[in-house]
């Protein structure tokens, strides 16, 4: 059987889908007077997805817990869901339908000798090694010094969420802080869905819970969708305003791990700008103490 916090899980996205989902969106009438519910009342999205309402209830509060493939693609399609959503709703189901006696491992911290080597090679560009929850586990001196500010943090509290919801430097930062937090929400939830007990993941989500009210209301959305942006700019105190190439590549044999670089034009601004940041920035030191 499936743990009750993987049950839960996939009735907690269900219901912020359908809370979130217009009436007229899926093309329901809405009749005059108030409506109590946010978004689609349950049985109107039993009915949109062609099952029993009593059905719907019981996936929602975590009772039912192996619906058909049949089920979750109607349900997705009443619900007007992207392939990332429809994604996570199966990967939701497939945890809750299957016996989980022991939440597995996490994903290792440790960082190797060769992905060390391959971000000093690629100065000027800003590189660092991060976790599953954002947490920064290696780095050139460019990708500490991009993120203004967080090299002031102990190299244990050093995570991307963590900047970006409570260093006071990080709203300055970007051009777009709100599209930047959303979407660090997005990846969390995404993460945090298939894995809800993680402690790496649960202690992160937690202290920003509570010291965040931004996060807080990112959170309760439960939105999944992650659309990185293929540049980002930056309002940097010590180089001045750039935009960057953005790209994440995956870690191999190391699951969760990701490397993040960011790349300039040689011979334009933001180039020397790079060049500059790399020169300046403090070093040595490419891994948490």
């Amino acid at each position: 059987m499936a743990s009750d916090s993987e049950s839960a899980e996939l009735g907690r996205f269900l219901r912020a889908l359908r809370i979130r989902t217009s009436p007229r969106h899926v093309g329901l009438t809405v009749g005059p007077g108030i409506r109590r519910t946010p978004g689609l009342r349950r049985e109107e999205l039993a009915t949109l997805a062609g099952i029993s309402i009593d059905y719907y209830v019981r996936l929602e509060r975590g009772k039912e817990t192996r619906p058909s493939p049949a089920v979750l693609d109607s349900l997705a399609r009443a619900l007007c869901l992207d392939d990332q959503e429809h994604h996570h709703l199966r990967e939701l189901a497939a945890r809750a339908a299957r016996y989980t006696p022991e939440p597995p491992p996490a994903p290792s911290r440790s960082v190797g000798p060769h992905l060390k080597l391959l971000l000093e090679s690629l100065r000027p560009y800003p590189a660092y090694v991060i976790s599953r929850s954002m947490d920064l586990l290696a780095w050139n001196p460019g990708g500490l010094a991009l993120y203004a500010g967080i090299a002031d943090w102990p190299a244990t509290r050093r995570n991307l969420a963590r900047y970006f919801f409570l260093h006071p430097a990080a709203r300055d930062l970007f051009t777009d802080w709100e599209q930047q937090i959303t979407g660090c929400v997005s990846r969390l939830r995404a993460v945090a869905g298939t894995a809800p007990d993680a402690p790496d993941l649960t202690g992160l989500v937690g202290e920003l819970l509570l010291k965040s009210p931004e996060f807080a209301g990112l959170w309760e959305r439960y939105e999944v969708t992650r659309r990185k942006p293929a540049t980002k700019t930056f309002h940097h105190p010590q180089v001045g305003t750039v935009t960057l190439t953005s790209q994440v590549l995956h870690v191999e044999a190391t699951p969760g791990q990701r490397i993040g670089v960011y790349t300039a034009e040689p011979g334009t601004p933001e180039h020397d700008a790079l060049l500059l940041l790399d020169m300046t920035a403090p070093r040595p030191a490419h891994t948490p103490s």
